[in-house]
């Protein structure tokens, strides 16, 4: 299993537009195959550390390397960045395996 933890920086007051095309996605990102977990989470609230207002975290899960690098190359994450090239400021992305 892979798991992958993706920060994504909107620009400034954009993070709910930028949300918005990543839902989008999301049910032909369930609909791939190998994908086990795959859904944006914010900051709760009260949390001391925080990513902040412009920052939401992806949190995936995948059954192998190769079903994430299909992935990273489905149609639709293209047309996804297409259409998110604009909002987005930054984003960092680990791959990680179990330990």
């Amino acid at each position: 299993m892979i798991h992958v933890i993706a920060l994504l920086t909107a620009k400034p007051g954009k993070r709910a537009a930028l949300l918005e095309e990543f839902r989008k996605i999301i049910p032909a990102v369930h609909a791939e195959q190998g994908c086990i977990e795959y859904g944006p989470a914010v900051d709760a609230d009260g949390s001391s550390d925080r990513f902040g207002d412009d920052t939401f975290v992806v949190i995936e899960k995948w059954e192998s390397p190769e079903a994430l690098k299909a992935h990273s190359v489905a149609p639709h994450m293209k047309a996804y960045g297409e259409r998110a090239k604009e909002l987005l400021a930054g984003r960092a992305v680990h791959v990680l395996t179990p330990a």
